[in-house]
């Protein structure tokens, strides 16, 4: 009797989260074609790869490009727009948070949202994010999905696109950076206002080091890089707090 109670709440609660999840989506489905009908996703690139500053892939150091699929996207040049891996982990925590605490947004997702959307986390919003994600995916291949990413996201300081944030930060073309600029670049748009090197170095730094650490789990760095590149932060960070 108590397996019988038991089996049908069960059915019950994932019917009702099915039917939630089929009304999201669906919602998520116009907001998405209301989106494109406005602005076609072509006019959208064309306005991004028409700007003076907007820089190609091949012009990108490997170690860049490397230090943000570790830290924003690992399984980038292997899934198909989202990651349900990640979507299934941020499902997980925010249910244990009960808030929104992990998106499980993929860099294609983000680049939809950079496009046509703004910050809410609303899930029909994050649905017609997917349905984009998918047509991005559909439509360019990851090489040019990344170098479009890179030249619409916040770098801080007035900074929209990596050129702009290498020529600003360091004062070179992003292809001539070193790997101990490129790994402070790719951590600073998760929260430009306070990772950005100018306004709090310190926490630049420390972002850095997680960025660093990412690169080393996905094997990207070798033992010898990555106690240089380490060591580059670590001074920095001392040169800081002496200078405090």
């Amino acid at each position: 009797m108590i397996w019988k109670i038991f089996r049908t709440a069960v059915l019950t609660a994932a019917a009702v989260v099915f039917c939630s999840g089929c009304i999201i989506a669906g919602k998520g489905y116009d907001i998405y074609q209301e989106a494109i009908e406005e602005t076609s996703l072509q006019e959208k690139v064309d306005e991004i790869q028409s700007r003076e500053s907007y820089t190609e892939y091949e012009e990108l150091p490997e170690d860049y490009v490397d230090a943000v699929v570790a830290v924003e996207d690992k399984r980038f040049f292997r899934h198909f727009g989202l990651d349900p891996i990640a979507i299934c982990r941020a499902v997980i925590n925010d249910l244990r948070a009960g808030s929104f605490v992990e998106g499980g947004s993929t860099i294609t997702q983000q680049l939809a949202k950079n496009l046509y959307f703004d910050q809410d986390k609303e899930l029909t919003r994050k649905a017609a994010e997917a349905f984009l994600a998918l047509d991005l995916e559909r439509t360019y291949t990851k090489e040019e999905i990344f170098e479009l990413y890179v030249n619409s996201i916040y770098f801080g300081e007035g900074y929209y696109d990596v050129s702009s944030a290498s020529e600003g930060y360091f004062g070179k073309e992003p292809e001539d950076m070193t790997e101990y600029e490129s790994t402070l670049l790719a951590g600073i748009p998760n929260a430009p206002s306070v990772y950005a090197p100018t306004k709090n170095p310190d926490l630049a730094a420390k972002r850095q080091l997680q960025v660093i650490r990412r690169m080393v789990a996905c094997g990207y760095f070798s033992d010898e890089e990555t106690e240089a590149v380490s060591e580059t932060v670590a001074e920095t960070l001392e040169a800081l707090a002496m200078a405090k």
